[in-house]
């Protein structure tokens, strides 16, 4: 188990609790009582420390290194029936990007989203969620191709941002976060996303615009992370925990802005803890706004997903006559 910085009282109470399983283990003394009453104490600390969480614990949480990424949750939530599609047709396969279609008892979808990697090697080969613009070509293959069979579609958002090499800007990043955006936006077919970790810039919101954009508990969903914010207002990434607060980028404020469309409540501890309690809740709130969604005409999602997203933000209009030169 790894441990995260703010979690240190619960690493020493578990780290007590195995001492006491030891001894009881050990000597055949009958602990059980003690042992008990550490699990209870441990309990009550992780619910102490989760419930009062800061903006930058949550980002931590959200980047912790045991949390499933987007192949367990399509593994889990499709009963294993899913079958990857490869290439965008025109360069080659985006490893960071993957997707095709699996089944939710018995209702075929199609499955996009980023990869991040489970060990050091996948993680180089999948640039650690970082598509490239051949990874945003082919997510809208593969979505314009659930739309040609009326199959509709979900998408894991889990990166720290679009691939921001010279060759992914010669070969047009912003062009192809573009395009997707617009088309996103009138596919016919209902389109669910949910941000399961990072929410990282034009990276996540290339493949977030839908009918139901959802977060887990302990994620963040924001125009830049942190540590650039505080690099490029304070020169340094020490303010980072400033920037995380003043960004609201928490589930929670994005749901306070109306810019998401709920928030899915994780185990305690974060997911890492519980992998398969996360996964089951996950498909059921896919499965109950797969059922809402599917009620409605093409027409009726369209119409309602383009007046969500172009209602956000705040608009001012002034008079040129306030301003002085």
């Amino acid at each position: 188990m790894i441990y995260l910085d703010f979690e240190k009282p619960i690493q020493d109470l578990e780290e007590e609790l195995e001492k006491l399983k030891g001894i009881a283990e050990k000597s055949k003394v009958d602990m059980s009582k003690g042992i008990a009453e550490m699990e209870t104490k441990i309990h009550a600390k992780r619910v102490e420390i989760f419930s009062n969480l800061t903006a930058w614990q949550r980002v931590q949480v959200s980047r912790h290194p045991e949390r499933p990424y987007t192949l367990a949750y399509i593994d889990h939530v499709s009963s294993s029936s899913f079958i990857e599609l490869h290439g965008d047709r025109t360069v080659g396969d985006d490893k960071a990007m993957v997707g095709g279609f699996g089944d939710i008892d018995g209702q075929t979808v199609m499955f996009i989203g980023q990869q991040k990697g489970i060990n050091t090697k996948m993680r180089q080969i999948r640039r650690f969620g970082m598509a490239n613009p051949e990874g945003y070509r082919k997510a809208l293959r593969l979505m314009k191709m659930a739309e040609k069979f009326n199959k509709p579609i979900v998408t894991f958002i889990d990166t720290p941002g679009a691939y921001p090499g010279l060759e992914a800007e010669e070969r047009g990043q912003g062009e192809a976060i573009a395009r997707n955006l617009l088309e996103m936006a009138q596919l016919k077919v209902p389109v669910i996303c949910i941000i399961i970790g990072e929410g990282a810039s034009g990276g996540a919101l290339g493949i977030g615009i839908g009918d139901k954009v959802l977060m887990l508990e302990n994620t963040w969903y924001s125009v830049i992370s942190p540590e650039s914010c505080s690099s490029i207002l304070w020169r340094s990434w020490s303010f980072k925990e400033t920037a995380a607060e003043a960004l609201k980028l928490t589930a929670d404020d994005m749901s306070k802005n109306g810019l998401i469309d709920g928030i899915i409540k994780e185990p305690l501890g974060g997911v890492h803890n519980d992998h398969q309690t996360m996964f089951a809740t996950v498909k059921t709130e896919i499965l109950k706004h797969l059922a809402t969604l599917k009620a409605q005409t093409p027409d009726e999602r369209i119409d309602a997903r383009i007046k969500k997203f172009s209602s956000m933000g705040v608009v001012h209009e002034l008079e040129s006559e306030n301003f002085t030169v």
